[in-house]
């Protein structure tokens, strides 16, 4: 689920959509995302200040709240 929920956001967001690439791992109660987009739609998929990046983040954190883990987003490129 998580999966789909980063991966739908940054598709959205970015010019090269197939180049969006999103993995999840978990490490004891952490839910771990990386999210790769083209070097070109970084800026994007942060969006100013940090804002899109901070909305991403707040719904992996609510996501993963529902199953009592904690989640961090890596963004890269």
């Amino acid at each position: 689920m998580m999966q789909e929920l980063i991966s739908f956001i940054a598709r959205s967001l970015v010019d090269k959509p197939d180049d969006v690439q999103v993995t999840v791992t978990e490490e004891d109660d952490t839910i771990l995302v990386d999210l790769v987009v083209a070097k070109e739609d970084l800026g994007k998929v942060i969006g100013k200040q940090g804002r899109t990046a901070r909305a991403m983040r707040s719904l992996l954190s609510a996501a993963a709240g529902k199953e009592d883990k904690k989640s961090r987003l890596n963004i890269l490129e």
